[in-house]
């Protein structure tokens, strides 16, 4: 393909999801709404934007902020800080917050993505992982044909299980990402065997991809990160935590301590980012959805194998693509870095990264480090050598990059 094929290719490419980009663009005005009257409930006015010191009491912002997110995601209680790490550390003062030594944690999506598994204690079961602090950990993996598998939650689910893991994002993984209508029918399953279980939603990658949200599917807990979907892409770090006011305030005395609970800790002027963050948030992600749709259709017009698929109902940001060996995978990290814009000089080579146990190639030219709500590409190093396609700030930027990677790699798969 030449310049000129490129160019044709994206813009048919184009025509033919005129359908799905409408689809995306009518979510975007209802979550959009939803977002505005979040903020018009609870008043949000200029005194929101200031922030106290030190200890940080009586902090207005703040507790509009939390408020906020509560109203969003309808809620009972919700804590969204900038001192969350990252969103692995949002979810693990979840599971530190909420679990016990006795009880049992249930994925019932299979295993969980590699941050994860140490937390838990699942290949590295060491003093400070979750089972280290005698919490049990059992899992349920997808059906071989990637359903749900149904048949093992009611097989599993009993009085013992103190709470459900449901990882609404694939992750590095082959799994399929999870709707939130799915989410709620897994809920139903398993409140149906032990009504007292809390399910608990990893809900990374998923915020405002669908008009719903999993609280509203019955969901008791979910989290996130505030450098992914919610953050809007201004957001310089933080995560979220919502749900049932019980547990939201055992995750905060997880972040803070216990008496403390949310009612502490300097938003060191954070507040008006996130709030101005989270109201940006539908439109951005639409354009990174946007964005992922029109990759796939573009490569699954070259052959290669991508999911999900452009025409399918989408679940979160990420798109997978598989190049079968490391060297076409590298190469289309480094199309995507050549042409943020940041960092647009360096060169991604696979290297370890803390958390993971196979070397990551990761392409990122991001105004903030690890955002993953603006146009990123990584993967293990590991076959079939799928790269994981994520965010996007403006969907023009998505279509400047996927010519230029086209280019880059036109002539190992083109077909």
């Amino acid at each position: 393909m030449n310049r000129e094929d490129i160019e044709k290719t994206i813009e048919e490419a184009e025509k033919s999801l005129l359908k799905e980009f409408k689809q995306v663009e009518k979510i975007c005005d209802y979550n959009q709404e939803k977002v505005l009257e979040a903020f018009r409930k609870n008043k949000i006015g200029e005194e929101h934007f200031y922030t106290v010191t030190g200890y940080g009491h009586d902090d207005m912002g703040r507790e509009a902020l939390d408020n906020v997110f509560r109203d969003i995601f309808k809620a009972e209680s919700a804590i969204v800080r900038p001192h969350f790490v990252s969103g692995t550390h949002t979810l693990a003062c979840c599971l530190f917050g909420v679990l016990r030594a006795g009880n049992t944690l249930l994925s019932v999506t299979g295993t969980p993505y590699d941050t994860m598994q140490q937390v838990i204690g699942i290949n590295h079961k060491t003093s400070e992982s979750l089972t280290g602090h005698g919490v049990n950990y059992k899992e349920i993996d997808f059906k071989e044909d990637g359903e749900i598998n149904f048949e093992e939650i009611r097989n599993k689910v009993d009085k013992s299980i103190k709470m459900v893991l449901i990882q609404r994002s694939r992750g590095y993984s082959r799994r399929k990402s999870l709707s939130v209508d799915e989410i709620g029918k897994i809920v139903k399953e398993v409140k149906y065997k032990n009504p007292k279980c809390i399910c608990f939603v990893d809900n990374c990658y998923g915020e405002f991809v669908e008009e719903k949200e999993p609280i509203e599917v019955g969901a008791d807990l979910i989290g996130g990160s505030l450098i992914k979907n919610p953050g809007g892409g201004i957001v310089e770090a933080g995560g979220y935590i919502a749900g049932r006011k019980d547990l939201v305030n055992l995750c905060a005395a997880r972040l803070t301590a216990p008496g403390i609970y949310s009612q502490g800790g300097a938003m060191f002027n954070q507040t008006r980012v996130m709030l101005q963050g989270v109201f940006m948030a539908p439109l951005i992600v639409s354009q990174a959805v946007k964005g992922a749709i029109l990759c796939a259709r573009v490569f699954e017009n070259m052959g290669l194998k991508t999911t999900p698929s452009s025409n399918a109902k989408r679940s979160d940001l990420i798109q997978r693509i598989e190049f079968e060996n490391p060297e076409n995978q590298s190469e289309f990290c480094r199309a995507i870095q050549m042409y943020s814009p940041v960092d647009s000089y360096l060169t991604p080579i696979p290297d370890e990264v803390p958390g993971y146990d196979d070397k990551l190639i990761m392409a990122g030219g991001t105004f903030i480090e690890g955002s993953t709500i603006e146009l990123s590409a990584d993967g293990p190093v590991r076959p079939p050598y799928a790269v994981y396609i994520q965010g996007g700030l403006s969907y023009s930027h998505v279509k400047i990059v996927l010519k230029e990677v086209l280019d880059k790699i036109k002539s190992s798969v083109c077909v």
